[in-house]
């Protein structure tokens, strides 16, 4: 890649992750104090809250996304090996947060010059739904649809798009609980599906869903792998009921991934 192109693409990432400052707090497992100008502030000693932040190990107050830095080249490193290898078929994230994972899907085709894929979005915009755990006995113990800062509206992931530029008609909105958006969501093949929906339920849902529309050659990438059991679960229950033996790479700290064989 050019001096330009790397520059931008390391730019957004800094951006999207707000990494460029230090004044991200986490919301959910923070201690804060006010300062002397009335300011929230975070009680943890700040190496270590930078480290959590590059890891995406905190909710943050500011970022677009929580994925961390090596999340986020993880997606660099699937999206540029589909556009070397000619792989065809769009990009999905499902459970996007604010959007910024998906902010990022769009920067990397308009970098590249892509004009023929598509980035969707697919997401409530209103938070997780209840568990059925009558359904998914398997399902995650963590009350996901009582955490009120999951829930982003669509109108304000639309806006973070608009703040860089990159919403545009390649990017594609999918509205709803996955089970109800995803078996006719107008997809045709995918070349890259992260899925982040926390839950057994989604994270299968996503799964059985999407994952035969992945072409050969393309990337399944699992958020909460490693950290959410009930999404170890649903990797696992899919992989040995569909015979995936595909080598499941694992992320620092959190996240895994693995390429679709047949190319």
């Amino acid at each position: 890649m050019n001096d330009c192109l790397t520059l931008y693409i390391d730019l957004l990432k800094k951006s999207v992750s707000n990494s460029i400052y230090d004044d991200d707090l986490d919301m959910y497992r923070g201690t804060f104090a006010v300062d002397a100008q009335g300011r929230r502030v975070s009680q943890q000693p700040a190496a270590a809250e930078g480290r959590r932040k590059f890891l995406g190990d905190i909710w943050p107050s500011r970022a677009h996304t929580m994925i961390g830095t090596p999340r986020l080249d993880n997606i660099q490193e699937c999206v540029e090996t589909v556009l070397r290898d000619g792989v065809e078929g769009d990009l999905i994230e499902t459970g996007v947060w604010r959007g910024g994972a998906t902010i990022f899907m769009r920067g990397l085709l308009k970098a590249h010059g892509v004009s023929d894929r598509i980035v969707w979005v697919a997401d409530s915009f209103a938070g997780l739904p209840p568990a059925d755990r009558s359904k998914y006995p398997k399902e995650s113990r963590i009350e996901f649809d009582k955490l009120a800062d999951l829930a982003v509206s669509l109108d304000e992931v639309k806006r973070n798009f608009q703040r860089y530029g990159l919403l545009d008609d390649q990017v594609r909105f999918l509205k709803g609980w996955f089970r109800d958006t995803l078996p006719s969501a107008p997809i045709r093949k995918l070349a890259v599906m992260r899925l982040d929906g926390d839950m057994y339920e989604s994270t299968m849902d996503a799964l059985v869903n999407l994952y035969p529309k992945l072409s050969p050659g393309g990337f399944a990438i699992i958020d909460d792998c490693q950290v959410i059991q009930s999404c170890d679960l649903a990797v696992s229950d899919f992989r040995r009921q569909h015979g995936i033996t595909s080598p499941l790479a694992l992320l620092p700290h959190a996240g895994a991934f693995w390429r679709k064989p047949g190319r």
